[in-house]
């Protein structure tokens, strides 16, 4: 697979989990406007933290569909650190096998693609500088 074809297939899904943390954004605002927080502050806190990731998620996406390495990495941590939520969400104290697989198998998916899109991009660079 070339670098080009792996990163463009790479940055679907990693766009796609960019455009899920924003529908989470848009619904932590409506539990702002409708009062249905315990803490006003924490609620708006939570909120710019998510949109911050929103916003990194889909950069990272961006970089990756543009071939550039630092999106490929941005996303590998990224699926990382959904993948220690997804572990969380099983083995918590409120433990639910669901939301653990809702978030595990996309992640998984992505990462593997990820790491296929970063071979790629390897080895292209190997050829590049020996021939």
């Amino acid at each position: 697979m070339r670098t080009q074809t792996a990163d463009r297939i790479a940055s679907i899904p990693l766009g796609l989990e960019g455009l899920a943390i924003i529908a989470l954004v848009v619904w932590q605002i409506r539990a702002l406007t409708i009062g249905d927080t315990a803490s006003m502050e924490s609620a708006i806190a939570l909120l710019v933290l998510t949109a911050t990731g929103a916003f990194a998620v889909l950069a990272f996406a961006v970089a990756t569909w543009r071939h550039q390495s630092w999106g490929r990495s941005g996303g590998i941590v990224t699926q990382l650190l959904i993948l220690a939520v997804a572990l969380g969400a099983v083995t918590g104290a409120y433990a639910d096998a669901t939301t653990g697989l809702v978030l595990a198998v996309p992640a998984v998916v992505t990462l593997v693609v990820l790491v296929i899109a970063v071979r790629s991009a390897g080895r292209v660079t190997r050829e590049q500088q020996s021939g």
